[in-house]
């Protein structure tokens, strides 16, 4: 039983970690691009390129490697606790 309520705690603690991450990561790369477009636009540039510009860079942040990483959110704690318990439950 007690393993049951480690493994539903764990489940939502890294849901919440990787949902924050995200958000986070998501809201950077698209300053960024808002950045970058100000700088190579200072005149504000044509009506509606600046969304489209943004909305191209974030479609190409959704295949990328960064959102592809914050994966690891998940995967690295699943490793660990699984290590500990082989190696506590072994001796």
């Amino acid at each position: 039983m007690g393993f049951i309520r480690l493994v539903v705690i764990l489940a939502v603690v890294l849901t919440v970690v990787y949902w924050s991450v995200s958000i986070y990561s998501r809201s950077l790369r698209r300053e960024a691009l808002e950045d970058a477009f100000d700088e190579e636009h200072p005149n504000g540039g044509a009506k509606g390129a600046r969304d489209a510009y943004i909305a191209n860079g974030m479609a190409e942040y959704e295949t990328g490697l960064r959102k592809k990483l914050i994966w690891l959110v998940y995967v690295i704690p699943v490793l660990v606790v699984t290590g500990i318990l082989i190696v506590t439950n072994t001796n």
